[in-house]
């Protein structure tokens, strides 16, 4: 084959080329001629020679690919015996595959190349996309478009014309969309570890790195330029149906095969089919829950990159319309309520305290998760030590402490001994982080506030609770009007733990010089077996006896009957009988002395 490469004459006959593309689909006689068609898949090339060349190559490729074995460069080649690399239809199938490769790649090479014209620069991406559409058995075929996108953006010229090309003929299906995201993802990964690598290369070289700095620059606008000019998931209406670039047909010689196959191949082609015919037009839900994620990694990835100032005005012109929207995963979990916002919380509150993320509501949604389920939560423990640190900052309103604090203390009442604990120490950091709210701790009934005095159609009875247990948001849920009598309760719990450590709330939190904050992460992972355990290892000095020192004169000692008297019927009953029996037992003597 090489000896034919060598006499291949400079300057053919465009006739001469298509006789050659003839005889090559005609027999397999011909495979020399295949060498020859792929030298004519040069830039260098006339155009005419090109095309000719490449319509003999498709034709031919297109009916053999899905026998040819995966390249050696394939993750997923299985293992082949040596009696089968000795099989010559083996060793036929394995270099007409590296062919294949060869002819993929010098596409590749005309496509970026700037000699070549547009008009044949389309016809060869249709082409190139036909492959990727059939080469893989009819699924889309990531590695050679992986490889076209990854050519484009290390192309040290613009090519912005194929680019262009690309969104507007293909990024419409959603397989291609899709794909180039995950392409996308990992070309900014390797931009960003070759970046890292060149910053340590270039520490003593000094104006050595100049060159690969453009040349990055470069790139990350090819990356911005694609990944910017792929169209939003969400259709208007929200119900429609995405078109499939892969998986629209099947391959040409599946037919011929077919009737090869067993009955074992046949219904995993039968299986396969149903697969695909389903697989045509995905739900928007299915489609939005994989797009979703790629479309996320596949910026955070392009963002992280170091973006030179053109690119960072492109990017921030366009941010808040192209990708802050679907940046929304977190604050929608959020709202959804119940185990998943708690379990969003984490996240919501680091974008939140680090990044300088505004979220509106965020309380008022905090303040919702606050109900007796979450104390039984499997996550309970992350999210009281989050609640705490949500509420730590001295710039929150009084009537938001004091509607935590109040809301709280309205839980104690139904929630177990573990949760009333945290529920103490939550209520006694507030009280400490906000003096303004220890009015709740104790108030008069005769003490009003200026809502209360103006409030002429309320009642002023002595004993109303204006707090609103039932109300989501804390703002009008009146717990300044309120007090925290259920804490006080809590003083004769049956749980001498929690009677124990209430006895806390009774100093003077206001000086904060003398007392210190709860670390919530002591409490928030109690359970009935924590408490049984901690009492048990307690070191107690007086224990209550099951003796008396002295015996006792009565049931009841007169110091706690103080003010009763006791008087018993069958008293009076008794001495009357006594006086009976006396009176007849004199009757039997005076009898006996006659």
């Amino acid at each position: 084959m090489t000896s034919i490469l060598a006499k291949k004459p400079k300057k053919m006959k465009l006739k001469e080329l298509k006789t050659l593309g003839q005889q090559l689909l005609s027999s397999r006689a011909h495979i020399n001629n295949l060498p020859l068609l792929l030298g004519f898949i040069s830039p260098s090339s006339p155009p005419p020679h090109v095309l000719e060349s490449l319509l003999s190559l498709q034709s031919f490729f297109i009916t053999v690919l899905a026998d040819l074995p995966p390249s050696q460069s394939s993750k997923k080649r299985p293992r082949i015996d040596d009696s089968a690399k000795q099989d010559p239809e083996f060793i036929y199938r394995t270099w007409l595959r590296s062919k294949f490769d060869e002819f993929v790649t010098l596409l590749i090479e005309v496509l970026i190349s700037p000699d070549t014209e547009d008009a044949l620069r389309e016809i060869l991406l249709d082409s190139f996309m036909e492959f990727v559409k059939l080469g893989n058995g009819g699924s889309f075929y990531f590695s050679i478009y992986h490889k076209l996108l990854r050519s484009i953006v290390n192309s040290p010229t613009p090519v912005d014309f194929l680019s262009e090309l690309l969104a507007l003929k293909y990024f419409k299906y959603i397989d291609v969309r899709y794909f180039t995201f995950i392409s996308l993802e990992k070309l900014a990964k390797a931009l960003d570890t070759k970046d890292a690598a060149d910053d340590e290369t270039a520490g003593g070289d000094g104006d050595s790195g100049s060159q690969p700095r453009e040349s990055m620059e470069l790139s990350i606008h090819k990356i911005h330029y694609i990944i910017s000019h792929i169209p939003p998931l969400e259709g208007n209406d929200g119900k429609s149906e995405y078109e499939m670039w892969s998986g629209s047909g099947l391959p040409s010689n599946e037919e011929h095969d077919k009737k090869k196959l067993s009955k074992a191949q046949k219904a995993e082609d039968k299986g396969w089919k149903a697969e695909k015919q389903t697989n045509n037009v995905l739900s928007p839900a299915s489609i939005a829950k994989k797009m979703k994620l790629k479309f996320t990694k596949a910026w955070i990835s392009f963002l992280r990159l170091p973006i030179p100032v053109n690119v960072y005005k492109e990017v921030l012109a366009t941010l808040h319309q192209a990708v802050i929207p679907h940046f929304d995963f977190l604050t929608k979990s959020y709202d959804i309520g119940g185990v998943v916002s708690v379990m969003a919380l984490s996240s919501l509150f680091i974008l939140m305290t680090q990044h300088g993320l505004e979220y509106l509501n965020f309380y008022e949604k905090l303040y919702a998760l606050l109900s007796p389920s979450i104390f039984m939560a499997k996550h309970r423990a992350k999210f009281f030590q989050l609640l705490d640190s949500c509420l730590k900052s001295p710039l929150l309103p009084a009537y938001l402490a004091a509607a935590f604090a109040k809301k709280l203390s309205r839980l104690s009442i139904c929630v177990p001994p573990s949760g009333e604990l945290v529920i103490i120490a939550l209520i006694h950091n507030l009280l400490r982080r906000h003096p303004s709210i220890n009015c709740l701790v104790h108030k008069e009934d005769g003490d009003e506030s200026e809502e209360d005095k103006n409030d002429s159609g309320s009642e002023k009875r002595p004993g109303i609770d204006h707090f609103n247990s039932e109300e989501s948001n804390p703002i009008k849920s009146n717990a300044m009007r309120s007090s925290l009598w259920e804490i006080d309760t809590l003083r004769h719990h049956y749980c001498p733990p929690v009677s124990r450590f209430v006895l806390s709330l009774e100093n003077d939190l206001t000086v904060r010089s003398k007392t210190t904050e709860m670390d919530i992460k002591d409490f928030s992972s109690g359970s009935y077996a924590t408490i049984f355990g901690d009492e048990i290892r307690r070191r107690v000095k007086q224990v209550p006896l099951a003796f008396y020192k002295a015996t006792p004169t009565s049931l009841f000692p007169e110091s706690e009957l103080c003010g009763w008297t006791f008087k018993y019927e069958g008293s009076n009953e008794i001495k009357e009988q006594k006086t009976v029996e006396e009176d007849d037992a004199s009757t039997k003597r005076q009898r006996i002395e006659c």
